[in-house]
């Protein structure tokens, strides 16, 4: 046999209904603490930009002309490490090393009067024109031009950053 299905009785519409609760202010607050959170962020984050483009505060450039230096001249060490000297691997890297040395100027503004600071820049340059007009052919040549490139940025080093 079957059990019989209870039947649903009709809802009386003049019968009082149960008190409800009241809503829980919990959630009202958690969502305005991290609507708080979030604007806070976004302000933080403004205002610190806003700091960083004031004039004066923060220049890129000088460090960025370092750093590509450095990587130019640390790429050409692995090729010398890796005993892949010839022209053909090396050219780019001291191309790139000369079109920085014309960077270098630009970049220290407030050394571009001194004569000491001109002197490296320019000795900088002379070392890389005379690599670029006479290619190292082989390991040895590659050797030397680093140790060249080293000298002229261990001097301007020495004298300006201490």
């Amino acid at each position: 046999m079957s059990t019989p299905k209870p039947q649903a009785t009709p809802i009386d519409p003049s019968a009082p209904r149960p008190p409800r609760k009241p809503p829980s202010a919990a959630g009202r607050y958690l969502f305005l603490f991290l609507l708080g959170l979030v604007i806070g962020v976004i302000t933080v984050v403004m205002l610190l930009r806003a700091l960083e483009n004031r004039k004066g505060w923060q220049d890129h450039y000088p460090t960025a002309a370092m750093q590509l230096m450095s990587a130019h001249t640390a790429q050409l060490r692995q090729k010398l490490d890796a005993n892949r000297c010839a022209a053909t691997d090396v050219l780019p890297h001291l191309q790139a090393l000369r079109t920085f040395g014309n960077d270098l100027d630009p970049a220290f503004a407030d050394l571009r009067d001194n004569t000491r600071f001109a002197g490296h820049t320019g000795s900088f340059r002379a070392t890389l024109d005379k690599a670029l007009t006479a290619p190292p052919m082989n390991c040895a040549g590659l050797k030397s031009t680093l140790e060249d490139i080293g000298g002229d940025c261990k001097a301007c080093h020495t004298d300006f950053r201490g």
